[in-house]
């Protein structure tokens, strides 16, 4: 039987793969809810540094404490992806985050590129936007263009990837390395309003923002792959949509951002690495422009977006790897007839069709979703997995 790499390289590779592959995102909320619901857990020894008063002064001193910690996803449930860093600071002003207000539920902060976000502290989602220093092109080449046009390696965590990657290679899985890029760093950055804005009153300026974070990005890559390791492939978060259409014209997109995602995904091509675009919301207007760029693989399909995987796979079936499209929404009915039934269909309905699949929801697991039921959801994929 091949491994979780070998398998997922067949997929990526356009060759005969055994099995249907298995991977998701799983929030950290869910896991802590999992764990009161039965998931398991391991006793682990760690290091953490405590601050404590000798002779009238505080001291920081290291000590050892045992503690539960949630079984890692990947093992416990059999996935066959799994990733190993490549996040690294790409805001102008590297590790800044200045406190501007915070409540005991939420904090908003001031991030390197000058916005101000707000983050709830005790639960996920996605945060708020709240103020942007960066709203012209000014500002943009003033105060934090100068900051992206040299290669800094203390943003690059090369160490951790590097310990990552040899982990989990030896441990058999297929590995990559994930970062946002262009259309959502410009979104963190500028905030919608003004960016959308920009877009059309001065598209020079969206061109010059593109270029100077696509050849920052590819620099800072290199020294990760030349340092750390390559892995097998490469995923790229890009939010493209919302539920009703895209964010954009794909004519806008075409001429503003296409042509560096190109540029990005040949430049991964030429380590040997596959690119899997990761884009919430709808895609049907966008999947010729994904398809021109040369992604390998499309990621999450989300079903309440108008997203069919079954038309794309009949379409675009010799592109793309497809990762996800299972409607998250049966997976939070709690209904385990119903769980099973449209698994074995969607996984059915994907292979008649000659689909190259990695099964996983439609966007990502959260707390309305039961351990017990995503369990189901696993089971039913090793029953109906061999191709």
């Amino acid at each position: 039987m091949l491994s979780a790499r070998e398998n997922t390289c067949r997929l990526y590779a356009r060759q005969k793969p055994e099995r249907v592959g298995f991977t998701d995102n799983l929030w950290a909320d869910t896991i802590r809810k999992w764990v009161e619901q039965g998931y398991p857990t391991r006793r682990v020894r760690r290091t953490v540094k405590r601050t404590v008063t000798e002779r009238g002064a505080d001291v920081e001193r290291e000590a050892e404490e045992e503690k539960d910690q949630p079984v890692d996803p990947v093992e416990h449930f059999g996935f066959d992806i799994a990733g190993v860093g490549g996040w690294f600071d790409m805001l102008p002003l590297r590790g800044f985050s200045e406190v501007v207000e915070e409540t005991s539920e939420w904090k908003v902060t001031r991030n390197g590129a000058g916005a101000a976000l707000k983050f709830w502290k005790n639960k996920s989602g996605t945060p708020e936007h709240v103020d942007f220093r960066m709203t012209s092109r000014e500002v943009w080449e003033r105060d934090y263009r100068p900051h992206l046009l040299q290669v800094d390696r203390e943003r690059v965590k090369i160490e951790s990837a590097r310990e990552a990657l040899e982990r989990r290679r030896q441990a058999g899985y297929w590995t990559y390395y994930g970062h946002l890029f262009i259309f959502e760093n410009m979104r963190r950055s500028l905030g919608d309003l003004c960016m959308y804005q920009s877009v059309l009153d001065d598209p020079a300026w969206i061109h010059d923002y593109n270029r100077v974070h696509t050849d920052f990005y590819k620099a800072h890559y290199r020294l990760l792959f030349e340092e750390a390791g390559v892995p097998d492939g490469v995923w790229m978060y890009e939010d493209l949509g919302y539920n009703k259409g895209l964010f954009m014209s794909p004519r806008v997109l075409q001429e503003l951002f296409f042509p560096y995602f190109k540029e990005v995904v040949d430049f991964f091509h030429s380590y040997g690495c596959p690119v899997t675009l990761h884009t919430c919301g709808s895609t049907r207007e966008a999947l010729p422009m994904i398809a021109d760029a040369g992604f390998d693989g499309l990621h999450p399909m989300e079903r309440a977006a108008g997203n069919d995987p079954f038309e794309y796979a009949e379409k675009y079936g010799d592109r793309f790897v497809f990762v996800g499209g299972f409607d998250k929404r049966i997976l939070e009915t709690h209904d385990r007839d119903l769980i099973r039934r449209s698994t074995r269909e969607y996984l059915r309905g994907m292979k008649a069709r000659g689909a190259r699949l990695v099964l996983a929801s439609d966007h990502s697991i959260s707390t309305n979703t039961d351990y017990g039921d995503f369990r189901c959801f696993a089971e039913t994929w090793r029953e109906e997995m061999a191709y």
